[in-house]
């Protein structure tokens, strides 16, 4: 799904655009349309911009916005007429050994963007303050653990569980205040697990990849019957575009890709793909390990998406099974970007997130 950018949107801020999903707006922006990019990113651990390379309408705001000020004049230099926020701490299990970076990041850091995008949105001319956007990505654990039935829809109440949840929760509250008290023209999406290439080698799908592939345990978390809701990076890109430049202005929208399935299920359906691709002594499903479950681990998320598909026609295009088996082969074929990450991350493939009650900031 190709989207056109409405003409009164000729620069575009992207924050976290050296992430997962960050790196996958970026490079459709760059990929699909003629419009200056201004890339927003601390530059953390996880961040990369190989996916997206050098280009001359790419330009990269190294800043923090933990820091007002840097933030401040990182909008006054983009100028932009959207701004599409995704720069967060998002993985879990580091929130449970650390809560503080996710709070100064995606609580105090979304409060310091809405600050400075909306002293720049009050001086635009009429004309681009009327069209422009205040882009708020956000996620589906924002709203709690489902039981075995039921999907999140936008009308579902607040219940975060983690660290990290409970810090994109306020960081919604935030955008929705700025949008009732200030005017400020926003629009939110939660989405579901996002997957694909370039994912930073922490989170599940790569993990059991890399595990698999070097023959260590495969970790499994609890009894493995935890249900998420998988969406492959590019659909979700898809909606994220429609929602920014067609979406409604204080509305949110739900994007899943009804792809429900167990981790059992997941690290199953990738030792499978593996199996054929990789000649084994054994299984590669002789490799998966249950290990002590998560702290705090919601049991089931589900997304009903029947908004945005009804009101932006959004529709994912890729099913699971395609979209895993892509992403299984471009791991195998990037397993020395993987190494390199890590290595420069410092993060060497240990569990994490098994600190609950420990008091690290």
């Amino acid at each position: 799904m190709s989207v056109l950018l409405p003409g009164s949107i000729q620069r575009v801020l992207v924050t976290g655009g050296a992430g997962f999903i960050g790196g996958a707006v970026v490079r459709r922006l760059l990929n699909e349309s003629q419009i200056q990019v201004f890339n927003l990113d601390k530059c953390g651990y996880a961040s990369d911009l190989t996916s997206i390379g050098e280009h001359e309408r790419h330009h990269l705001l190294r800043v923090d916005l933990s820091d007002a000020e840097a933030t401040a004049a990182a909008i006054r230099q983009a100028d932009p007429d959207l701004v599409m926020h995704l720069a967060a701490e998002s993985h879990v299990d580091r929130s449970i050994d650390g809560p503080g970076v996710f709070v100064s990041s995606n609580v105090l850091g979304t409060f310091n963007l809405l600050q400075a995008v909306r002293s720049h949105w009050e001086q635009l001319p009429t004309e681009r303050q009327s069209a422009f956007r205040f882009h708020h990505i956000s996620t589906d654990e924002v709203f709690g653990s489902l039981e075995e039935h039921g999907r999140f829809s936008e009308t579902t109440a607040y219940d975060p569980r983690s660290p990290y949840s409970a810090s994109k929760a306020a960081s919604d509250h935030l955008v929705s205040a700025w949008h009732h008290t200030y005017g400020l023209p926003v629009v939110l999406t939660n989405c579901s697990n996002n997957f694909g290439p370039w994912q930073f080698p922490e989170k599940l799908i790569p993990v059991v990849i890399l595990k698999a592939v070097a023959g260590e345990p495969i970790p499994l978390y609890g009894d493995g019957g935890n249900v998420r809701d998988w969406l492959y990076v590019e659909d979700h890109v898809d909606a994220l575009l429609l929602a920014a430049t067609r979406g409604e202005s204080g509305r949110s929208y739900c994007v899943g890709g009804s792809g429900e399935r167990t981790n059992k299920q997941v690290v199953e359906s990738i030792c499978a793909l593996l199996d054929q691709r990789r000649q084994s002594s054994a299984p590669h499903a002789a490799l998966i390990t249950p290990v002590t479950d998560r702290p705090g681990h919601d049991r089931r998320y589900a997304i009903d998406p029947s908004r945005i598909q009804a009101e932006l026609g959004w529709q994912p295009q890729h099913s699971f099974d395609q979209a895993l088996a892509q992403t299984v082969d471009w791991y195998l074929a990037h397993l020395e970007w993987c190494a390199e990450m890590r290595q420069r991350s410092g993060w060497s493939g240990e569990r994490q997130g098994l600190k609950a009650g420990h008091h690290s900031q």
